[in-house]
């Protein structure tokens, strides 16, 4: 038997919108170090990204399904070092980080450096940055943009919560770790892919995964969800802060204690990301000057703190908006396209 005949079957699963011209995952996708036998590529076009990942996980032939949002850029040889992960049979699912390419604009790099902060992401920042070794580890880590899995595994759980996005996948996790399966983490299984463009979009973001939390945790409640808790009550805080006539020491002094945090933290944030072998001529990119090391450094200061206070305040949102059954009426419309490689 060839070592070919060994490796699973995968498909490339890649969510778009109805008439987008330029997938670049498509294109990316055509790179990947893999036999051309064993790999199908299926774009679904549609105007909510579980509904369209769900048509495609049931049509798809793979036995392994990975997972790349429109605008990811894998690495060559992603397929292979998910294939070695993926010979332990209690293995479900193993994913990376995404990564801020180097030549993207001075914002989104900087976008970039909060994202991979600890600070504002807590163990999340694994998603946007190399953290660590290869190992076992939970849905904290691992983001569906960049993300393999056993197909038919997620086929008995029904797919994804379609009324839950953008939390789906996490809560998907929780039920195959419950089940007795196994995610792993390998920061070498990445992808390069662009933050948001303007502060309005990540603004947007960063509410967005505060309400997503915050509806994952009623449907699936689960103690790990326990420091999602830290930045609602940290704007409670804030709110009572504001709202006392008279503010005592004893009142302000965790808000300069976490000043100091926030400056603390900033100053030893990395401004430039890892190499990649990326098939790109500017792959790697020049380091940044001191110049723009400072100006990172300082314009996180404020993210960091709007990251936790917009989180919050999307938490608060998703504790009280109302949830779907997940079932739909008419569900919207879903294209499937298998690209030639």
């Amino acid at each position: 038997m060839g070592v070919n005949e060994k490796l699973p079957s995968v498909t490339v699963l890649i969510a778009a919108r109805p008439g987008q011209a330029e997938v670049k995952a498509v294109d990316a996708s055509r790179f990947l170090e893999y036999p051309a036998d064993k790999i199908e590529i299926i774009v679904a076009r549609g105007t909510q990204p579980s509904v369209q990942r769900n048509a495609a996980l049931r049509a798809a032939r793979g036995e392994l399904i990975y997972f790349l949002d429109d605008d990811s850029v894998p690495e060559p040889d992603n397929l292979r070092r998910a294939a070695g992960h993926f010979s332990r049979s209690d293995v479900m699912m193993v994913g990376g980080p995404n990564v801020c390419p180097p030549e993207a604009p001075a914002l989104e790099q900087v976008f970039a450096m909060v994202l991979a902060c600890w600070l504002a992401f807590g163990p999340s920042r694994a998603r946007y940055t190399p953290v660590g070794q290869v190992r076992q580890t939970s849905e904290k880590e691992l983001i569906l943009c960049n993300l393999a899995a056993r197909r038919e595994p997620m086929l008995e759980l029904g797919g994804f919560n379609e009324a839950l996005y953008p939390n789906e996948e996490n809560a998907l996790m929780d039920e195959l770790q419950k089940r007795g399966g196994q995610l792993i983490y390998d920061p070498a299984f990445l992808v390069q892919r662009r933050p948001r463009a303007s502060l309005k979009a990540f603004a947007r973001m960063l509410m967005t995964y505060g309400r997503g939390r915050a509806e994952q945790f009623r449907l699936h409640p689960t103690p790990g969800s326990a420091l999602n808790f830290v930045p609602p009550l940290f704007l409670a805080y804030l709110v009572a802060l504001a709202a006392t006539p008279w503010t005592g020491l004893i009142l302000l002094a965790p808000l300069g204690l976490y000043a100091a945090v926030v400056l603390a933290q900033a100053a030893v944030l990395k401004a430039h990301g890892p190499q990649s072998k990326v098939h790109s001529p500017t792959a790697g990119g020049p380091a940044p000057g001191l110049g723009q090391r400072v100006f990172r450094r300082v314009a996180v200061i404020p993210l960091i703190v709007l990251t936790h206070v917009l989180y919050g305040a999307g938490f608060w949102r998703g504790l009280f908006t109302r949830l779907s059954s997940g079932a739909r009426r008419s569900p919207p419309p879903v294209v499937l396209e298998t690209v030639a490689r």
